[in-house]
C-alpha cells in the first residue's frame, strides 16, 4: 500500500469508528488525514515530474499543476478536493463539521485523483 493509500485508510477508519476517543473531533481528524493523503499523492507526483517543486508551497504546486498534468478535469478536482478538505480541517464556530457522507464522497474523489496522479509519467 502506498503512503497516500495508508493515510486514506486511516481517514476511513476514523470515519467508520468515530467513537474511538474522538467525540466531536472525528470529522476534522478524518478530513485532515484525507487531505494528507492527497498531499502525499501530490508529493509523489512532483518527485517524478519536477523534484524541486516539492520545496514550493502547496498553493504554488496547485497553481502549476495544469502545466504538468494535462487533464483539466483532474486538475480542477485536485484543487477542489484540497480546498474543501482544508476548509473542513478547521473549526469555525458558525459552520457545522462535515458529515460522514460528505467525507466519504471526498475520500472517493481523493482516491481517484491520487490514482490519476500516479498514472502520470514524467
Amino acid at each position: 500500500m502506498t503512503p497516500a493509500g495508508a493515510l486514506l485508510s486511516w481517514a476511513r477508519a476514523v470515519l467508520d469508528h468515530p467513537q474511538i476517543g474522538m467525540v466531536g473531533t472525528w470529522p476534522r481528524a478524518a478530513a485532515l488525514l484525507g487531505r494528507q493523503s492527497l498531499e502525499e499523492g501530490l508529493d509523489q507526483f512532483w518527485e517524478r515530474q519536477l523534484p524541486q517543486m516539492r520545496q514550493a508551497s502547496r498553493a504554488t504546486q496547485l497553481a502549476c499543476l495544469e502545466q504538468y498534468l494535462k487533464d483539466p478535469e483532474a486538475v480542477w478536482g485536485i484543487r477542489t478536493a484540497w480546498g474543501t478538505l482544508s476548509q473542513a480541517c478547521h473549526h469555525h464556530p458558525y459552520e457545522l463539521a462535515p458529515t460522514a457522507a460528505e467525507l466519504e464522497q471526498w475520500f472517493a474523489a481523493v482516491e481517484r485523483l491520487v490514482a490519476r496522479l500516479a498514472d502520470t509519467e514524467a
